[in-house]
């Protein structure tokens, strides 16, 4: 059972917006869409919800299409704040509860539940507006979780959260993950993705550059980067030719290499110009590989 995406593309007047995405995502996992903004990420969550329709291609979760006979199993958590601004906070979660299914005694608990997990109880019965944008995110989350959805989509949940939230919230991604719930998780940073998921697919410009299981991305790209701490003014390693480049930080060099044939040849040599503190051989980040196959970063 899974959610499978087959030749969808979507078309906003002459222009693809989604372009020819063929996905297979299995039950029970975290899966990411990556890429900038503007990459294609919310429109391929709206066209999986049938927000959108597609121009081409077709969509089925577990072999239906989603629509109103099975969304009491979907949960949604858009960019944009979709609440009511001026209603209580449990108020308007008990009414989202009760649209999916929920009877109010069920949501009740259910909100309880997540309001103390969240450290938020003293918010039960405030307006939304009066809450910080934090905790106006961790609402807009329990509105898409308290049904204990079988499909999540989160589109870009941490944006313009502090730190102390963003955890807060990858925590309850996590639990939602354990729990047995397929969740498909959008994001421009590279290292939420990083973190929380086990497959992606990396959208530039509507269309897949990269899919696949994030580990076995990382073995293909073929190339690994050795991070060392010296005093050792490393420029002269630019004459080993497996060195593609030499790239200083604060407190580290970073070698990129195209293979790992001759580590300890650059080992051996660098400490004969001195002493070395710190020498790892290390995966290279998404952020190396979208640079390399997009041409430029993303913060």
């Amino acid at each position: 059972m899974s959610l499978y995406i087959n030749n969808i593309t979507k078309y906003f007047g002459n222009k693809a917006a989604v372009k020819d995405l063929t996905l297979n995502i299995d039950n029970k996992q975290i899966y990411g869409f990556l890429g900038a903004n503007g990459a294609g990420k919310t429109t391929m969550f709206r066209l999986i919800l049938g927000i959108l329709e597609a121009s081409k291609g077709t969509i089925r979760w577990n072999g239906e299409p989603i629509n109103y006979s099975n969304s009491d199993g979907i949960g949604y958590l858009p960019e944009e704040r979709g609440l009511y601004a001026e209603l209580p906070v449990k108020q308007q979660l008990i009414y989202f509860g009760e649209l999916r299914g929920m009877t109010r005694e069920q949501a009740s608990r259910k909100i309880d539940d997540w309001l103390y997990r969240f450290n938020i109880t003293s918010y039960a019965n405030r307006k939304l507006q009066e809450l910080s944008k934090g905790n106006q995110q961790k609402v807009q989350f329990i509105s898409a979780v308290m049904h204990s959805p079988d499909l999540l989509l989160l589109d870009e949940p941490f944006s313009g959260l502090d730190p102390v939230n963003v955890e807060m919230l990858k925590s309850a991604v996590k639990y939602m993950a354990d729990e047995g719930t397929t969740i498909l998780f959008s994001s421009h940073r590279m290292e939420h993705v990083e973190e929380l998921c086990e497959s992606l697919c990396l959208l530039d410009k509507g269309e897949a550059i990269l899919e696949g299981n994030l580990n076995a991305i990382k073995r293909d790209y073929g190339k690994k980067n050795l991070h060392i701490k010296t005093s050792v003014d490393l420029k002269f390693l630019s004459e080993f030719p497996e060195v593609k480049s030499i790239i200083p930080k604060a407190d580290k060099t970073i070698i990129q290499l195209n293979d790992d044939e001759s580590i300890q040849d650059i080992l051996t040599a660098v400490i004969s110009k001195g002493e070395v503190t710190h020498f790892s051989l290390e995966e290279p980040s998404l952020n190396e590989i979208f640079i390399e196959k997009v041409g430029k970063g993303y913060e």
